[in-house]
């Protein structure tokens, strides 16, 4: 796996869709094999919602993408919370067909987007990893989509001018750079793995992992708050 550390901060269009064709084909399949039980399982990262929450949640956050459907206060917990109640009739299979069309038809209206939208296909691969800890599977955060997150994250990193890090991965060919190029702020340093990165990043429990982080505290990493 390799991110090139010296093109980070150049913005690809085409990344956010194909993190989410990636994701779809691995994550339809092992939830489709699923029962609906399973369904019901909470999601720690999530308090108070199930697994079909959060897949209502992804479902419907993409199809607002792929509608351009954007309320006042789109995104915003309230909202989120609507269009999960706005599915309570539906089946689960219903929402896993609704996911995967989201999934396939999102990146063109992200890539158009100016990088805008560019967190929403994070966030997506994000809960992924959320719903494979709920459910028991190996591989949360990694698997064959953490190349493609790990460059997205760059780039959203970059755009937003985020603290700038510098993180020698062992799972990675190169560095990666995340947030601020301007030089303003001392890189802050990581050595870990991929998917302990991308925790923090997410905001994610990390106890019992093995890795090191100087020159900024685990919580300003945090993209998506809260």
């Amino acid at each position: 796996m390799t991110t090139p550390a010296d093109v980070y901060e150049v913005r690809d269009p085409e990344l956010p869709g194909r993190l989410l064709s990636v994701e779809r084909d691995a994550l339809l399949p092992l939830l489709r094999a699923r029962g609906d039980g399973d369904f019901a399982l909470p999601v720690t990262a999530c308090p108070g919602w199930t697994v079909r929450d959060v897949l209502a949640h992804c479902s419907a956050a993409l199809s607002r993408v792929v509608e351009s459907r954007y309320e006042k206060d789109v995104f915003s917990p309230a909202a989120n919370q609507r269009d999960i109640d706005e599915r309570a009739g539906w089946t689960n299979a219903q929402i896993l067909d609704e996911l995967e069309r989201g999934m396939s038809g999102a990146g063109p209206v992200i890539a158009e987007a100016g990088g805008l939208l560019d967190a929403v296909a994070l966030g997506e691969w994000v809960h992924a990893g959320d719903v494979r800890v709920a459910l028991g599977e190996p591989g949360a955060y990694a698997g064959s989509g953490l190349p493609f997150a790990l460059a997205l994250l760059a780039q959203v990193t970059g755009a937003r001018g985020h603290v700038p890090l510098h993180a020698d991965l062992d799972d990675a060919d190169e560095p990666v750079r995340l947030g601020d190029a301007s030089g303003e702020r001392p890189p802050a340093r990581f050595i870990g793995d991929g998917p302990t990165l991308m925790r923090l990043y997410a905001g994610r429990p990390v106890q019992g992992v093995s890795y090191e982080l100087a020159g900024v505290e685990a919580a300003e990493l945090n993209i998506f708050g809260g």
